[in-house]
């Protein structure tokens, strides 16, 4: 591991010193009291998921059911070089507004008049981006303790000084010349730490989190998905932990009440394997493959295993826990933690334990599984793969049942709001040649093609749901699956950027459409909500482009054949002064 600090090449966008002495000096800490205490701050979002919590959800008002309709743009911010898109998601801290783009490019904007404070472009290595397929993205930053925290596609984690962007530290934590890998998600602060998980399912590597001093760069510990204990290692036969996969690639969140971090894992490699029935003892990675599409809890400061559920032992499909979703809901005595799952399903725990308490699906179409016990977590009827062409589509496709952007709880509302995707795949698994060791290439395992599901139409659906019954209250359906964030507000508001580049409003109680603007591109990223100088803003990410929209073109025509996979802005939305009527 190397540390080094070095000065950055401020952009031409970068203000005057005066004007950062002037936010710096309004500015309170972001320690980890106050990020602890992020569900009760309406006017930030602190953490990716507005807090540790999880809930991706505004206390702000002032934007409601009844102003909502003259909400306009008040202001943009174009980036630059954002191949596949804007997929990050922004943080708000008294009235900056931080975010991360395409090539871990990070900015900090005034959140009222959308000046630029300042500008980071790190110095990346271009030859190792352009053997990359999934990269150069990047998916958000984490604060605290007077930085700004962003991973890096070759394998770097960089601090960043929260007033100046000038980097305090800079350490590399992945060989990715060697192993491809990097950092895309975000990383999450946690008392004095910033812990963030390593890339990895279809490369053969070992997935690995990461906990490093927040305030020098030292790297803390590592936890390997795939040989963190002996009982892992044990559950993969011929030893093909070494190139297990199952990276953390999205960020967990933290229990300040019991110390613990939470974090999810990314499937095993290769991804489809050959074996059968004969999974256990058979194929190219025999056993239940710990911890891989796991949910992980951690200690922050040692990155010891505290306990752990594995969702879908020997995961044959690409179904990841690793999207990053976990929202803290305590009902009826008890405290749970609801978890997503990529294949469609949502899984509800005690937060003490990892117990499964629920297990019932967003989606319609699914096949890999005849269903999951919701007492146990057990699988049942599962679905696994002899080689050569598969005679039944597998549902959901590899793009997901519920992809990795974030629904949105309303503890107004006490309903869930999240995207269900319905699709499937046709498939040939591969019975390729064994990978012993680590190494530079991607391993699928299957050639596969986007297919219809039984039930017509490939489509996308917004559910309000109970997030631990799963009892659905109201739904809207769209013709292309949305790829982007979703948003709840106080003003009892639900917003959804589609997929065609139209952000909608509905009322959160009925679903109805109360308000919409075009963007002009195809959304695939966050969407946040802040107060900046008294006045309530909505900021979204627009900018097409990640894999999950790939084929959108060859699906759906247009306006996906045509639209750019380069083209992308922050778009920040507010009411006119004379149209901020009261609720």
């Amino acid at each position: 591991m190397r540390v080094k600090s070095r000065f950055i090449a401020f952009s031409a966008a970068l203000v005057a010193g005066t004007m950062l002495g002037s936010v710096a000096s309004m500015a309170q800490a972001v320690d980890a009291k106050r990020l602890e205490a992020a569900d009760h701050d309406s006017k930030d979002w602190l953490t990716y998921h507005s807090s540790y919590k999880g809930y991706d959800y505004s206390g702000l008002d002032q934007i409601n059911t009844k102003t909502v309709k003259n909400l306009e743009v008040a202001w943009m911010h174009f980036p630059g070089r954002t191949t596949r898109g804007m997929q990050s998601m922004p943080l708000a801290v008294d009235g900056v507004v931080y975010y991360s783009s395409s090539f871990s490019r990070v900015f900090a904007i005034d959140g009222a008049s959308g000046k630029v404070l300042w500008s980071y472009i790190p110095k990346l290595d271009e030859d190792l981006i352009a053997r990359q397929t999934h990269s150069p993205y990047n998916r958000g930053i984490a604060i605290g303790d007077g930085h700004v925290y962003v991973g890096t596609v070759d394998g770097r984690l960089i601090a960043l000084d929260m007033k100046t962007g000038q980097a305090a530290w800079d350490t590399k934590l992945v060989d990715s010349q060697k192993l491809t890998v990097g950092f895309t998600g975000a990383p999450l602060f946690v008392r004095g730490k910033v812990i963030i998980g390593s890339q990895g399912g279809e490369w053969p590597v070992q997935g690995t989190i990461f906990g490093v001093d927040a305030a020098t760069g030292k790297q803390i510990w590592s936890f390997s998905t795939t040989a963190g204990t002996e009982e892992a290692k044990k559950s993969w036969g011929n030893d093909t932990w070494r190139i297990g996969g199952g990276g953390g690639w999205m960020p967990g969140t933290y229990d300040a009440e019991t110390n613990t971090v939470w974090w999810g894992t990314a499937n095993p490699d290769p991804l489809y394997d050959w074996a059968g029935a004969d999974i256990k003892t058979q194929g190219a990675r025999p056993g239940d493959n710990l911890y891989t599409t796991s949910v992980l809890a951690l200690d922050p400061d040692t990155g010891k295993l505290k306990f752990y559920h594995q969702e879908l032992p020997h995961d044959n499909w690409d179904f990841d826990s690793a999207l990053g979703e976990f929202m803290m809901i305590d009902r009826g005595g008890k405290k749970y933690m609801v978890h997503v799952n990529k294949s469609g399903f949502i899984f509800v725990y005690d937060r003490a334990n990892a117990k499964v308490e629920n297990v019932w699906p967003i989606v319609h179409n699914y096949n890999f599984v005849k269903g999951i016990d919701p007492k146990t977590g057990e699988l049942i009827g599962r679905r696994d793969f002899s080689a050569g062409p598969q005679q039944e589509p597998l549902c959901p496709a590899i793009n997901g049942g519920v992809s990795w952007n974030s629904g949105s709880y309303s503890p107004k509302s006490g309903l869930w709001y999240k995207v269900g995707n319905e699709w499937c795949i046709t498939l040939e698994v591969v019975k390729t040649t064994p990978i012993t060791e680590p190494q530079v290439q991607l391993n699928i395992g299957a050639n596969f093609k986007m297919a219809q599901p039984p039930s017509g139409q490939i489509y996308g659906h917004l559910d309000a749901r109970d997030p631990i019954t799963g009892k659905l209250k109201w739904e809207v359906k769209y013709n292309a699956p949305p790829t982007a964030s979703v948003l709840s507000t106080a003003g009892n508001l639900v917003f959804l950027p589609d997929a065609a580049g139209i952000i909608h409003a509905y009322d959160a109680e009925t679903g109805k459409e109360l308000w919409s603007h075009n963007d002009g591109v195809g959304h695939n990223g966050g969407i946040i909500s802040y107060m900046a100088h008294g006045k309530q803003y909505i900021a979204v990410e627009a900018g097409f482009g990640g894999l999950v929209g790939d084929d959108y073109g060859s699906m759906f025509g247009e306006p996906w054949k045509s639209m750019p996979r380069d083209a992308g802005a922050l778009v920040v939305f507010g009411l006119g002064s004379d149209k901020m009527a009261t609720k």
